[in-house]
């Protein structure tokens, strides 16, 4: 059997970053796309260069290390979109912002419309109409003071 995998040299290679690369598809992750990519640069080396199987192994261990520190880099130069900031923390995206009250704040609790949804909020007591600014988020409540 090893020396089927010895005779077939690249094709070997190419074979093995295509799977992994369908293997990707099937559980991403985004791991098995850079063995892939490192497979099928050790397939190409040795379709021109006459490697023998010790030198591909080690020149697909190198291409392997290489691209995790490459796509860190990749990863972090993309910087998240506006839209992302406050995945997951939706109400953070409110703190700073001004709402007129729609229930009056009294013994510390009000609500505030806020685009289609209605909001509890607390904070001193405030009359209905007032404008108020969130100052805190903490879950399904928010924090306010009067609005300058």
């Amino acid at each position: 059997m090893w020396d089927i995998v010895v005779k077939l040299g690249s094709w070997n290679w190419l074979i093995v970053g295509l799977l992994l690369m369908g293997l990707e598809l099937i559980a991403p992750g985004v791991f098995l796309l850079w063995l892939g990519l490192a497979a099928l640069l050790v397939g190409i080396v040795t379709l021109f260069a006459d490697w023998i199987w010790q030198v591909q192994v080690i020149a697909f261990a190198a291409f392997s290390l290489a691209a995790v520190p490459l796509w860190r880099r990749v990863a972090t130069r993309s910087a998240p979109n506006a839209d992302s900031a406050f995945l997951n923390r939706r109400t953070d995206a409110l703190v700073g912002r001004v709402f007129t009250l729609e229930k009056p704040i009294m013994d510390g609790t009000g609500t505030v419309r806020v685009d289609d949804t209605v909001w509890r909020v607390s904070g001193p007591d405030c009359p209905a109409g007032s404008r108020v600014k969130v100052v805190r988020a903490d879950g399904a409540s928010l924090t306010v003071e009067a609005a300058s």
